[in-house]
């Protein structure tokens, strides 16, 4: 839940980028708009708190966003009665994001490559090419209703 609703755990980075990991968690619905950027603005709070770099900080944002609206639209079909399930655990060294969806899943390798000719002019297609090129992890569990991915910094420091 958004607007206080959500579960924090641990200390986290505080100011100094230091600490232990920072836990949060998060259950939104789906045609929740308003309530996605509140998650995104939080767990970029956090980001920016544990001293991301700019470049770290727009790749996380970026492949937050797509993976949320991915589980809503795709996912879920934009039903308000199904929910978005977001945990992010942020620390100095890596951001760490789950994102579940309710609804039926799918197959990563069903999925059109949206480089190749024939899939260039359409207009959706590239969430998941922008989520795997940004982040250094990916992977899809649970019938493909689950996605976990991963931001290292480099030595843990930029």
């Amino acid at each position: 839940m958004v607007g206080g609703g959500s579960k924090e755990q641990c200390n986290g980075c505080g100011g100094g980028g230091t600490g232990s990991p920072k836990v949060l968690q998060f259950e939104i619905a789906s045609d929740a708009n308003a309530d996605m950027r509140k998650v995104k603005q939080q767990i970029m709070a956090e980001v920016k708190r544990c001293g991301f770099c700019e470049d770290d900080a727009f790749a996380i944002h970026l492949a937050l966003e797509e993976a949320m609206i991915n589980a809503a639209k795709h996912g879920n079909n934009f039903d308000p009665s199904k929910k978005i399930h977001i945990a992010a655990k942020i620390s100095p060294s890596a951001a760490e994001f789950t994102i579940e969806d309710e609804g039926g899943g799918f197959s990563r390798s069903c999925v059109p490559d949206p480089r190749l000719e024939e899939n260039l002019e359409k207009s959706s297609g590239r969430g998941l090419l922008l989520i795997e090129s940004y982040m250094n992890r990916v992977e899809y569990t649970c019938g493909g209703r689950k996605l976990h991915m991963v931001k290292q910094r480099e030595n843990g420091v930029h």
